[in-house]
This record gives structure tokens, sequence and C-alpha cells, in this order.
């Protein structure tokens, strides 16, 4: 019998793993990127008191684009990088979830790098 391996449940193990050893704090929030088939989510979170700073997602009203792809990434990206600075935020740690480093993650970070945020 074949056995198929679980790819999320590989990756919520990889990113607990990676957790362990990065938080966000009030000087530098963590920059948390979740992607589903269809969409893809960014948080700027302070671990610290455990709250939302900023947020933007593919499955908001006023996005008209289909979530599920590299352009759609780098606009939501560049959204959460506008939130964040407009409450003061400019230096975050990036957290891509246990996810690689690869297509619209990447592009997610490049489009925040470009609105402003530093990483």
């Amino acid at each position: 019998m074949v056995s198929k391996k679980d790819s999320n449940k590989a990756r919520l193990k990889r990113h607990k793993r990676v957790r362990g050893t990065i938080s966000g704090t009030a000087e530098r929030p963590r920059l948390n990127v979740f992607r589903s088939a269809k969409n893809i989510y960014a948080q700027v979170i302070d671990d610290v008191t455990g709250v939302t700073i900023a947020s933007a997602s593919t499955i908001e009203k006023d996005f008209a684009q289909y979530g599920g792809n590299k352009d759609a990434a780098k606009l939501v990206g560049q959204k959460v990088a506008e939130r964040a600075k407009a409450k003061g935020v400019t230096v975050v740690v990036f957290d891509r979830g246990g996810y690689l480093y690869h297509g619209r993650v990447k592009e997610l970070a490049d489009g925040a790098r470009e609105g402003g945020l530093q990483f």
C-alpha cells in the first residue's frame, strides 16, 4: 500500500519549529503569511500583547483580482505594508509560515519590501 505524506502536516511541523525561534515584539512585529489554494493572507502581529497590528488578504471586498496567483500576492504585500506604516511600523520579522520562500510567498515579501517594510 502506498501512503501519501500529508504536506500540510509537514508544513505545520516546520512552522511550529520556526515559531520557537522567532517572535514579534512591539518594536519589531512579525509579518505572518498564510497561503491557501485560492487566497493569500498576511498579518503584522505583536506576539507580546497578542494583537494584530495590520492585515491584508485577497478575500477583501475591494480586491478585484483572483487571489491565487503571484500578482495578487504582490498587491497583498504592498497593502499590508501600507497599513502597517500607517500604524507606525517600518521594521518587521518575516514569518513564512512553514512554506518555501518561493512563488506567492516570495512575491508577497517583495511587495511588502516595495511598500516600505524592512526585513
